[in-house]
């Protein structure tokens, strides 16, 4: 199969995944307790307001007519008006997208790049006192939450050297310097978790490709050592590097909601967390159908990126 076929496929595949999401979403938002229409009128709104305004809104509406109303205004391009702010939704998701792209993009290169070299320096050291420590870091990592991490780290630099992290976003094309102060401290908090578990994978797969006979067949032929590790040993154990960084972006879109909370960062998990707090059904939609959708096309371009890692794999 080629692999314009193969993209079509997935993408052909993506369109029932993401309307499951979408519908068990849609229906465990509406039985969380509260309602939209309170929240937004206050203790003063009478009920016959109320009432008003659920019929204004349509959430007078039996459950699965609201969703598959929903779900006709997705076919137009419109994904509706927040409850709250009557603003599209559109609007919303367009000025808080790149926030938290930014946030995952940079918290993945430092994810991937801190646990790379460590992973290998892991397994090419097995059993020594710098494995015992990198194996420590890695299980650290993987344990402590990435919000505890984020509070610890505002308390631990504001306490010893009395200083605070910026308050807001600066897109990083407009000012590069101030958005890298903005986002160090989120992205260590988000990408710590992420380099533990990348880096016990890059030493689990690693030992166990080092142990394979064309590795020792390279040893005797007396290839040096550094040529052995990262053109034999390395490209043959990024398979299933490759899978769990992809996975992992799971990881930092959900790490995200409550990073850019603590950071007060303006973007895609804050407004989740928002729209779930306020039930505010059509934000909330929005965010997860976003989510979902890029979640899927990553680990679609991780399929594809199997194949240049391994001429062996075919599409199917």
């Amino acid at each position: 199969m080629e692999i314009r076929e193969y993209i079509i496929k997935r993408i052909l595949a993506l369109i029932p995944l993401t309307l499951g999401i979408t519908f068990l979403v849609f229906v465990a938002i509406n039985f969380v307790p509260g309602d939209p229409v309170r929240i937004f009128l206050g203790i003063e709104g009478t009920e016959e307001l109320a009432e008003q305004i659920r019929q204004q809104l349509g959430l007078d509406q039996p459950l699965l007519f609201r969703y598959f109303h929903w779900l006709g205004q997705l076919l137009q391009g419109d994904l509706g008006y927040s409850l709250l702010t009557r603003l599209p939704v559109s609007y919303e998701l367009a000025t808080r997208f790149m926030v938290t792209m930014q946030l995952a993009f940079f918290g993945m290169i430092f994810s991937v790049s801190l646990a790379l070299p460590i992973g290998i320096a892991s397994a090419i050291r097995q059993n020594t006192v710098s494995d015992f420590f990198i194996r420590i870091f890695a299980l650290i990592g993987v344990s402590i939450p990435n919000f505890a991490l984020g509070v610890l780290l505002i308390l631990f630099l504001s306490n010893v050297f009395n200083w605070h992290p910026p308050i807001g976003f600066v897109n990083i094309w407009n000012n590069p310097v101030m958005a890298l102060q903005i986002l160090v401290l989120p992205v260590i908090a988000l990408g710590t978790g992420m380099a533990g578990s990348v880096s016990r994978m890059t030493r689990s797969a690693m030992l166990e490709v080092l142990r394979q006979d064309y590795i020792r067949t390279a040893r005797s032929k007396g290839l040096p050592e550094r040529l052995i590790i990262y053109r034999h040993a390395f490209r043959n154990a990024l398979i299933p590097i490759l899978t769990l960084v992809g996975l992992q972006l799971g990881y930092l879109l959900g790490g995200a909601v409550i990073v850019e909370q603590i950071f007060s960062l303006p973007g895609l998990g804050r407004l989740l967390l928002t729209g779930i707090h306020n039930r505010d059904y059509p934000v909330v939609m929005g965010c997860v159908l976003v989510i979902a959708i890029v979640f899927a096309l990553v680990n679609t371009v991780v399929d594809i990126l199997y194949t240049f890692v391994d001429p062996r794999i075919k599409y199917q």
